[in-house]
C-alpha cells in the first residue's frame, strides 16, 4: 500500500512493518476457529504488534485488555490475569486477531481509516464467511458489529455485545460470559475448546 509507504516516510507507525500482519502468521486460515474483531492499533509506543486487543511485553495492559481480563476471571475458571497483555498464546490456538484497520499513526487513533485497509479486512471476514464453518464470531461494540453483518448466522456462531472500553464495558461486556460460551458452541461443533489461560 503506497500510502502506508509514504506517512512511514513522513511519521512514526505502528505496528513496525514486519508486524503488520502477525495475525496471518500465528495459526494456518483453516486452522482459525474463532475471530474478535478490533477496529485500528493501538497508537503509543510498543503497544500494537499485530493483533488486535494485545500489546507486546513488558507494555501494561490497556483498559480495554484489562475489563477482558475482569470478564475471564469471572467467566473461566482458573483464569488468572497473566501480569502482561500480550495475547498470542490465544491466536496460537485458532483465535484471528483481526484489527479493522492495521496500521496508525503515532498517537493518532484511527489516523489509517478509510485508506483501504477496511476493503481488504472485509475480504479477509468474507473469506472465512464463505470458506469454513463453525467459527465463533465476537463482535464487541457497534463498529465490530457492522463489520460482522455479512456473517452467515447459519453456518457459524455470532457473540454480540458492547466493547471492552471503560466507556462502554458496563454496559454488557462485564457478565458476557463470551469466553465460556465460545468453548461450548466449539465443543458443540466438535472442535476443540480454547484454553484462554494459556498466555
Amino acid at each position: 500500500m503506497s500510502f502506508v509507504a509514504e506517512e512511514r516516510r513522513r511519521y512514526t507507525i505502528y505496528p513496525p512493518p514486519n508486524q503488520v500482519f502477525s495475525w496471518t502468521q500465528m495459526c494456518t486460515i483453516h486452522e482459525v476457529k474463532v475471530v474478535i474483531l478490533g477496529q485500528d492499533p493501538y497508537h503509543g509506543p510498543g503497544q500494537a504488534h499485530g493483533l488486535c486487543f494485545s500489546v507486546q511485553r513488558p507494555v501494561p495492559p490497556p483498559p480495554s485488555l484489562e475489563n477482558m481480563y475482569k470478564e475471564l476471571s469471572t467467566d473461566i475458571e482458573g483464569f488468572q490475569h497473566p501480569g502482561h497483555g500480550d495475547l498470542t498464546g490465544w491466536a496460537k490456538q485458532g483465535v484471528l486477531l483481526l484489527n479493522a484497520v492495521l496500521t496508525v499513526r503515532a498517537h493518532q487513533a484511527n489516523s489509517h481509516r478509510d485508506q483501504g485497509w477496511e476493503t481488504f479486512t472485509d475480504a479477509v471476514v468474507q473469506w472465512l464467511n464463505t470458506h469454513l464453518s463453525g467459527l465463533v464470531f465476537m463482535l464487541w461494540g457497534a463498529y465490530a458489529q457492522r463489520k460482522g453483518d455479512v456473517i452467515d448466522r447459519k453456518r457459524h456462531h455470532v457473540l454480540q455485545t458492547a466493547h471492552p472500553s471503560p466507556l462502554s464495558a458496563h454496559r454488557g461486556f462485564l457478565g458476557c460470559r463470551h469466553f465460556s460460551k465460545t468453548n461450548q458452541l466449539l465443543q458443540r461443533s466438535g472442535k476443540k475448546p480454547i484454553d484462554w489461560t494459556a498466555l
